[in-house]
């Protein structure tokens, strides 16, 4: 398996390495294993769609 850390595809996503261990740990990155306490991340994963909502205005 081709893969990367939670470090490296912090880099690559432009987010911090904790977010993308968050990430790993809620199962929103397909293929991501843990190896003891670091995380494996497959290198042709994308980075998942930021789950916040946007909060609507009313005028």
């Amino acid at each position: 398996m081709d893969g990367m850390t939670a470090k490296e595809a912090a880099e690559k996503w432009s987010i911090t390495p904790r977010q993308v261990q968050l990430l790993c740990a809620k199962g929103r990155i397909p293929g991501a294993v843990r190896f003891g306490n670091a995380w494996v991340i497959p290198s042709n994963a994308v980075k998942p769609k930021d789950g916040r909502s946007e909060k609507r205005r009313v005028t």
